[in-house]
């Protein structure tokens, strides 16, 4: 527990005390809605800890205190138990008290649970917020927080405003091979409305901080789309992590008790943008039909001379100063899982919870 808030806490003091950028956290977590919790598993598996006041309350006061200990500028939660009041009573002033404001969305169709979005105001002030609803088969939802950051970006005696656009989603599970498009849909509908977002709002490419619960690996269609967009993994990033690694780490045992890395931060800096979301929509799903998925690399490649032929013809004069962020540390607790093993004695929550650490830095783009 202190490696991971002692290390976040001393590099941002640290960085405010020598007058350098600092730094903000992010944390995503599944919290495990007690719904959906089974206690005596093999004896009863109706049993809920739902049904236990005593037991849902201690264990999410318990996720409370690390939260709170830990102090991410952002958290995100998936199966916040949005149905029950003195829950989310609970969340709120808890997190509003230690100087939070959060933002909840239910799942359509009363299934319960949700997402929450928090974010700490002393760093960032809320500039829009916007709810998707996927209303699909999986009843699942995605929030889009736009922040700005409270500290500019000083570079060269002037200051640069900093934005980010955080989403938080929780995708559906993949109960069996046919629901492989659903998901990548899902996916697909998140960036087409962060797309349209900044479009309708005359915005200039900013940051993206994609949170979430993916409920698939770095083996699968949504994270191979996802890198063909441009995003990167920020705990791969951290640990200088190929594509190759999956099997280096993991962040969730699932109801069938296998256990795989399901939990990402990813990011997307302002000059990896791809400009042709419809196309690789359409090779992923071409690649998913065809049982094999496109060659990274190649994709890579193509992208970057389609932007180069895009951007023929401009000059010098026409570049333009914004900001990204680097990644400068990511963990994961329990700190067995960071191994790609799962400790049995670990009990709150059926998921690892990820925290990143990252650094704005100037970006120019053409």
């Amino acid at each position: 527990m202190g490696r991971i808030s002692r290390t976040a806490s001393y590099a941002i003091a640290s960085s405010i005390q020598e007058n350098q950028q600092p730094c903000i956290t992010c944390t995503t977590f599944n919290i495990l809605a007690p719904i959906y919790k089974r206690l005596n598993q093999e004896q009863d598996q109706s049993c809920r800890e739902s049904d236990y006041k005593a037991c849902w309350l201690a264990r999410n006061q318990r996720i409370l205190n690390w939260l709170l200990y830990e102090r991410s500028s952002i958290i995100c939660l998936q199966e916040f138990w949005i149905g029950n009041e003195e829950l989310v009573n609970l969340y709120d002033k808890r997190l509003g008290d230690a100087g939070y404001v959060n933002f909840k969305l239910e799942r359509t169709n009363n299934r319960g649970d949700g997402l929450l979005i928090a974010v700490q105001k002393e760093y960032f002030t809320v500039v829009n917020y916007k709810e998707l609803h996927f209303n699909d088969c999986g009843d699942r939802v995605a929030q889009l927080l736009h922040v700005e950051l409270a500290f500019p970006f000083s570079h060269q005696n002037s200051d640069i405003t900093q934005e980010i656009l955080i989403v938080n989603t929780h995708l559906l599970f993949p109960h069996d091979t046919s629901l492989s498009l659903v998901r990548l849909h899902q996916v697909y509908k998140i960036l087409q409305y962060v797309e349209s977002y900044q479009k309708e709002k005359q915005l200039k490419p900013l940051p993206i901080m994609l949170c979430g619960d993916w409920n698939g690996s770095k083996r699968g269609h949504v994270y191979k789309f996802l890198r063909s967009q441009g995003f990167v993994s920020s705990y791969d990033a951290a640990h200088h992590y190929t594509d190759a690694d999956a099997h280096k780490w993991v962040s969730h045992r699932n109801h069938r008790g296998n256990i795989c890395a399901v939990d990402f931060i990813w990011l997307l800096n302002p000059d990896k943008y791809q400009k042709l979301l419809k196309t690789s929509w359409s090779e992923a799903v071409f690649g998913m039909f065809k049982q094999q998925i496109w060659n990274l690399e190649e994709s890579d490649q193509r992208d970057d001379m389609k932007n180069m032929q895009h951007d023929e013809g401009r000059n010098d004069s026409e570049e333009e100063q914004t900001i990204g962020f680097s990644v400068k540390n990511a963990v994961l607790f329990p700190q067995e899982v960071e191994k790609g093993r799962w400790p049995e004695d670990y009990s709150l929550s059926d998921h690892a919870r990820l925290i990143v650490m990252f650094s704005p830095i100037r970006i120019v783009r053409l």
